[in-house]
């Protein structure tokens, strides 16, 4: 079976692939045949061939050991690839909108996309759910937030390219060369709005924030199936790429020694990893019953994570 690593590799350089071939495709195409959605669908899909390098390079990094630099291993690179990628599309759509923009003030005159215009954009359509389908199912296999992401961008642009297909048609059967450009520009819209959603969701990650629920219950669960353990509170999970660090407190009876106080932390941390898969790291802090709840961080506990 493959390591995770190898798959992320694989659906990297077959998004490269298919998006270099679509992207070329549709950028020649869209000047022969005069169609600016169709030129700005294939600049959309050149940043994709970017973001396919770059995912590339944050697999190589983030496999890497932890070191004395990075003590929680390197797997925010894909984090932080995720980041870049917001912002290399971000800039794609918006220079199709200046671009767009400047050529409707301008008022030259144009003539009605050909034929091939259609037909490169039928071809995108296709291509693209291929793509979208092999990034998703990496994703799943992996946990990758850069994959979902990528998988996120590929369902987008099939959007986008419905949205030039029915543009050109209507261009074709209205004999209105400006609905090109209309849909030009709200394609360009919808680029920087995807990329805004993209750059939502990895900095909560670089911001250790919004932890699925479901992670906090299965800890408290896990507290709770531990005899003579109780009141997990300052419980924290951040994510690392696929991976989990938890840290939280529990109470013990103050009467406990030092290693049998050891030993329930330990089944406390077995309990948490039987209920949570791919755990990089836990810290379980005993305290004597009854001195728990610390104001100075916030840590959540049953009562807080319902709020």
């Amino acid at each position: 079976m493959m390591d995770r690593n190898t798959i992320v590799r694989r659906a990297s350089i077959i998004s490269l692939a298919g998006n270099a071939v679509l992207a070329t495709s549709k950028i020649l195409v869209g000047f022969i045949a005069g169609s600016l959605a169709v030129v700005g669908d294939g600049i959309d899909s050149s940043t994709d061939v970017i973001i396919s390098i770059v995912a590339l390079a944050a697999s190589a990094i983030s496999v890497k050991p932890s070191d004395k630099e990075h003590p929680y291993g390197h797997a925010r690179a894909e984090t932080t690839a995720t980041t870049i990628l917001a912002f290399f599309i971000f800039f794609a759509g918006a220079q199709l909108l200046l671009s767009t923009i400047h050529t409707m003030r301008e008022g030259v005159a144009r003539q009605i996309p050909g034929a091939l215009a259609i037909w490169v954009t039928i071809a995108s359509i296709g291509g693209k759910l291929a793509l979208a389908w092999s990034q998703q199912l990496a994703s799943k296999k992996t946990g990758s937030t850069m994959l979902a992401a990528n998988a996120k961008n590929m369902r987008n642009d099939v959007v986008i390219s419905v949205s030039v297909l029915a543009g050109l048609t209507l261009s074709t059967l209205l004999g209105a060369p400006i609905v090109d450009s209309i849909m030009a520009l709200l394609v360009s819209l919808w680029v920087m709005r995807s990329a805004l959603g993209i750059f939502r969701e990895a900095n909560d990650e670089i911001m250790d924030g919004k932890a699925d629920p479901a992670l906090y219950h299965a800890v408290f669960d896990a507290v709770r199936s531990v005899q003579n353990t109780g009141n997990p509170h300052r419980v924290r999970v951040r994510k690392l790429a696929s991976l989990y660090d938890i840290d939280l407190d529990i109470e013990i009876d103050g009467n406990k020694t030092v290693s049998e106080a050891h030993e329930l932390a330990q089944s406390v941390e077995c309990a948490i990893k039987q209920r949570i898969d791919g755990v990089y790291d836990i810290v379980v802090h005993v305290e004597p019953a009854g001195g728990g709840e610390h104001d100075e961080q916030y840590g959540l506990n049953e009562k807080r994570l319902d709020e």
